[in-house]
């Protein structure tokens, strides 16, 4: 087998010596190669931004409210927020080193231990998950379109003839708005950073801006903030307190995974550490306090509380102040859905089959999958939906980072051969092109952290007691069960079981 070299930079950036050495490769295409040194210019702000942008979504604003309806008083949400974002924040920059190092994406990371072929099996699971999150917020961002035009049009538009049970012209919003982030994508990842640059902040600042009004127009903070919480701080605040840390922990599972995606395209690992510590526990934090600031005015102004931004700025009675809050949802449901819910997956399905799938033809195969999985029944469950299915992949995916962050810091020590990521027959070939022992370690990990899974009665699809009953404690904590069982497990598995035996079924160099 032919060496091909590697050059590590003094700073410690590692690309390959001839970039054209893997253009016979099965397993390369112009996305999936590393990312070439003068490509890498990510600075701290654009990695700041970046998380602004994702951050700064509904939902976001929304997890407070769900908090504080579970009993907790306004610090006692501000803090499991704050936390959940924190230790997020551990296992992202950890996955986040190999995407600066070697400028590779996460599938071509995951290469390492699952295998060349084997990382279809992590990368697929985190796709399919996107295109999910991708069809529902393109739903909501296509359901504001629909309140905007409404108010400009009058009841022609908003009363309009109904297909499929909703009015035509909501179904025209919806395409509208997957339109717009198709082209998006399709103008390829600069396109993407140009954007999240100059449209975070003035989403934080049309946040700030609805804040600073309800506040003033509320003549103080409201009542929120004076409620004492229902749980007090003792067993039953710290029953709850549990498992909500793990979903809010679950919220951003799955950019904990994928972030080498954008890491790759890092000045250094400086810039992208200290940009994304600086965006997301900062923002996730930020926006919990306005959500509940915000909410508390809603109150005194509206006598009732209002949690849904989009609601409250349709509660205004200027039409121009109406359309520049809804402007400000709609850029905030881009700059996540496109960043968080389109990148990764088209990555990953480009892993599968290289020659086929582009980024970007790729990206249109995640809009497509948005479209078809019906976001717009998915939605009309939402806390089975959002919560159910987040806690459940939450502890899926954390058994693969589980792995990801063993296998490259404990095992591997930050070392890896890049060439190799993209051919049959070298150092990450395994057996066919599979690493059994991640395979094994991720499903006991996520046997561990999910099989108890369990719904309250008539709240969700799983039984009472639990998939498996004497696993139900485990479900609460199902992120960090995942993680810490998945790593457990492969680093056993890598020493006990030796690689020897595997040589002989190496397939030939390309």
């Amino acid at each position: 087998m032919a060496t091909i070299e590697q050059t590590v930079h003094p700073d410690g950036r590692v690309e390959l010596t001839d970039p054209d050495a893997l253009a016979g490769s099965a397993y390369a295409n112009a996305e999936l190669a590393p990312t070439r040194l003068p490509e890498r210019h990510w600075t701290t702000y654009n990695y700041a931004a970046l998380w602004m942008g994702m951050a700064l979504n509904i939902p976001s604003y929304l997890l407070a409210a769900g908090l504080v309806q579970l009993g907790m008083n306004w610090l006692q949400a501000f803090l499991v927020i704050t936390a959940g974002n924190v230790v997020v924040l551990g296992p992202m920059l950890l996955n986040s080193h190999a995407g600066t190092k070697y400028g590779i994406p996460f599938p071509v990371f995951a290469r390492a231990f699952y295998g060349v072929r084997g990382a279809n099996f992590p990368a697929l699971l985190r796709a399919f998950i996107a295109c999910g999150w991708f069809g529902i917020q393109t739903w909501v961002g296509g359901q504001a379109i629909y309140v905007i035009v409404g108010k400009l049009a009058g009841d022609g538009w908003t009363n309009a003839s109904a297909i499929g049970g909703q009015p035509w012209t909501l179904w025209l919003s919806f395409a509208v708005f997957w339109l717009v982030q198709m082209v998006l994508i399709w103008r390829g990842i600069e396109a993407l950073r140009a954007f999240e640059s100059w449209a975070a902040p003035l989403v934080m600042v049309g946040f700030i801006a609805l804040t600073v009004w309800i506040v003033a127009k509320a003549g103080g903070l409201g009542p929120i903030l004076e409620q004492p919480s229902q749980l007090g701080w003792g067993a039953d605040f710290w029953k709850i307190a549990a498992p909500s840390l793990m979903g809010m922990i679950a919220f951003w599972a799955t950019l904990s995974l994928n972030m080498p995606d954008f890491t790759r395209f890092g000045g250094s690992q400086k810039q992208q550490a200290l940009g994304q510590a600086l965006g997301l526990p900062t923002t996730m934090s930020l926006i919990a306090i306005m959500s509940i600031i915000t909410t508390s005015g809603t109150v005194v102004v509206y006598g009732e509380a209002i949690w849904d931004p989009v609601a409250l700025a349709a509660r205004f009675e200027n039409p121009v102040v109406v359309i520049a809050g809804l402007v400000i949802a709609i850029l905030a449901t881009m700059t996540t859905n496109v960043a968080a819910n389109v990148v990764s997956p088209s990555y990953d399905f480009s892993n599968a089959v290289p020659k086929l799938l582009t980024y970007r033809t790729a990206g249109l195969l995640t809009g497509i999958i948005g479209i078809v999985i019906q976001p717009w029944r998915l939605i009309s469950d939402p806390s089975i939906y959002i919560f159910v299915w987040l806690s459940f992949y939450g502890g899926l995916l954390a058994s693969v980072a589980g792995v990801l962050i063993a296998g490259y810091w404990l095992l591997d020590r930050t070392r890896l051969e890049l060439a190799d990521l993209y051919r049959p027959g070298g150092r990450y070939w395994y057996a066919a092109g599979w690493n059994w022992r991640a395979v094994v370690a991720t499903l006991f990990g996520s046997l561990l952290a999910v099989g108890g899974a369990y719904s309250n009665p008539g709240a969700g699809p799983f039984p009472q007691d639990g998939l498996i009953p004497f696993l139900k404690p485990l479900y609460d904590y199902s992120w960090a069960v995942g993680l810490v069982a998945g790593f457990v497990a492969y680093v056993v598995l890598t020493l006990t079981a030796p690689r020897q035996s595997e040589a002989a079924h190496a397939a030939p160099t390309y």
